[in-house]
C-alpha cells in the first residue's frame, strides 16, 4: 500500500541517513549545529529557505502542501482532498515561511477538483483548491509542459515532518534531490511495482537521507528552466517511508498532466494571468556616479500593466564609465526585491552598454522599479546615461 505524504518533510542526513514518514506532506529538517572548532559542516539534506525564497509555496489546513498556480488557484496532490465541489473548510497560508507570522495571507476555499484518474491504472495525483478571493499581486509557479525538465537535480519544499514518525515543521525547509529513472525506481523494492510510469516521477539519493515526508502532500517539485526561471515538474505524492535508503520519493508526472490542469483552471476561472510583452518603458535622465562612494538609483514607473512581470524581463543598460569593472549594478523591483545583475570584476574597459535578462515573473509588473549602481574602487567615475525595461 502506498503511504500518501500528508504532511511530509524533507530529512536531512547528518552523518546518517534520517528515516522520514510516507510522502504526502513532507518537511525539511534543520542542519546539525557546528561543534566547536568544527569547521561549518556541508548539509547534505537541506536547510531553512528564505523568506521570499520561495514566495508561491502554501500551507494547507488539512496537513498538506502546495503551490500558487494563480492568483485564485493552489496546485496540490488528489490525496489531501475529498470530492470535487464546493468546500469551504479549508484554510490557505501564504507568503511566509513561519506558519506563526502574524504577516501571513490567508484566505479559505470555495471549491476543489480532484483528478478522476487519480486512485486508477491512469493516475494523476493532483488536485486543485479555488479560493473564496484572489491573493492580489500573489507569485506564482508555472508548470513544464515539456517533459525535457523531468530529469536533473530537483528542489522540494514542505512543513512536513522532519523525520519518519516525527513531527511537522514550524518554518519551511528546503532540500535538493536528483532524478531516478523509472526502471531504477520500480526496481527499488517491491512497494515500487505499481509505479506508473507515464504519471509519476522518482527522486532521491540511493543512500537515502534527504527526501519528503509526512506533511509536505501535495507541495512543488521544481527545478530552473531554460531561462533559470524556476518551474514545477512535480508533486509530493507518496513514498516508502521517508529518506529511507534505496527508497526514492514519488511525484506526481506534472508534464503528462500539463495540459489537463490548464483547462481545468480555466474553467475554474483561475487560470495564470498571461505576463505583459512589449511594452517598453525608459529613463534617459543622466545620475552621476560617484567614485567610490555610495550606491545611485534612477526610477521608472511602470504603469497600465496588470499581472505579473515576465521571466524575460529585459533591462537594457547605458552606463558611461571609464572602467567599468569597478560598478556593481543591480535591478530593484517595487516591492524592493534585488535582483543582481553585474559584480564588480577586473575588466578595465569603458561603458556598460547591454542587456540583461531578468526572471522577475514573482513580481507585479506595476510601480517603480529602479537601477542600483555603485562604484566599487577609486579613480574612475561615469553616469548612467539611460536605461529601459522591456515586458
Amino acid at each position: 500500500m502506498h503511504n500518501s505524504r500528508m504532511g511530509r518533510v524533507i530529512a536531512l542526513a547528518a552523518g546518517v541517513a534520517m528515516s522520514c514518514a510516507a510522502m504526502a506532506g513532507q518537511a525539511f529538517a534543520a542542519p546539525p549545529p557546528s561543534l566547536p572548532g568544527d569547521p561549518t559542516p556541508q548539509v547534505v539534506g537541506g536547510g531553512p529557505a528564505a523568506k521570499g525564497e520561495f514566495p508561491w509555496m502554501v500551507r494547507l489546513s488539512m496537513g498538506c502542501g502546495g503551490a500558487m498556480y494563480s492568483e485564485s488557484l493552489v496546485l496540490t496532490a488528489a490525496h489531501c482532498l475529498g470530492s470535487t465541489g464546493p468546500n469551504t473548510s479549508i484554510t490557505v497560508t501564504y507568503g511566509v515561511v513561519d506558519l506563526q507570522d502574524s504577516t501571513a495571507t490567508r484566505r479559505t476555499s470555495s471549491y476543489v477538483y480532484k483528478y478522476p484518474g487519480y486512485g486508477t491504472s491512469e493516475g494523476g495525483d493532483w488536485a486543485l483548491v479555488k479560493l473564496s478571493s484572489p491573493i492580489t499581486g500573489a507569485a506564482t509557479l508555472p508548470i513544464t509542459t515539456t517533459k525535457s525538465f523531468d530529469t536533473g537535480t530537483f528542489t522540494i519544499a514542505g512543513w512536513g515532518d522532519t523525520s519518519e514518525g516525527g513531527s511537522a515543521s514550524r518554518y519551511l525547509l528546503k532540500a535538493q534531490v536528483p532524478f531516478v529513472d523509472d526502471t531504477t525506481c520500480r526496481n527499488s523494492g517491491s512497494y515500487y511495482r505499481d509505479l506508473i510510469f507515464n504519471a509519476e516521477l522518482c527522486a532521491g539519493y540511493p543512500e537515502g537521507g534527504v527526501d519528503t515526508c509526512q506533511g509536505d502532500s501535495g507541495g512543488p517539485m521544481f527545478r530552473r528552466d531554460n531561462n533559470n526561471a524556476w518551474i514545477q515538474v512535480g508533486i509530493v505524492s507518496h513514498g516508502d517511508g521517508c529518506a529511507r535508503r534505496n527508497a526514492p520519493g514519488v511525484y506526481t508526472e506534472v508534464s503528462t498532466f500539463a495540459s489537463a490542469i490548464a483547462a481545468k483552471a480555466a474553467e475554474l476561472g483561475g487560470g495564470p494571468t498571461p505576463p505583459p510583452t512589449g511594452k517598453v518603458f525608459e529613463n534617459t535622465g543622466n545620475v552621476s556616479i560617484p567614485d567610490a562612494g555610495a550606491a545611485v538609483t534612477s526610477s521608472i514607473a511602470v504603469t497600465g500593466l496588470t499581472g505579473k512581470a515576465p521571466a524575460t524581463l529585459k533591462v537594457g543598460v547605458d552606463i558611461k564609465h571609464t572602467y567599468r569593472g569597478d560598478l556593481v549594478i543591480d535591478l530593484v523591483a517595487p516591492d524592493g526585491t534585488t535582483y543582481r545583475m553585474k559584480n564588480a570584476s577586473n575588466d578595465s574597459s569603458d561603458n556598460v552598454i547591454t542587456t540583461y535578462t531578468v526572471d522577475a515573473s514573482s513580481e507585479v509588473a506595476g510601480g517603480t522599479w529602479k537601477l542600483r549602481v555603485q562604484d566599487t574602487y577609486s579613480a574612475d567615475t561615469g553616469y548612467i546615461d539611460s536605461w529601459k525595461l522591456t515586458f
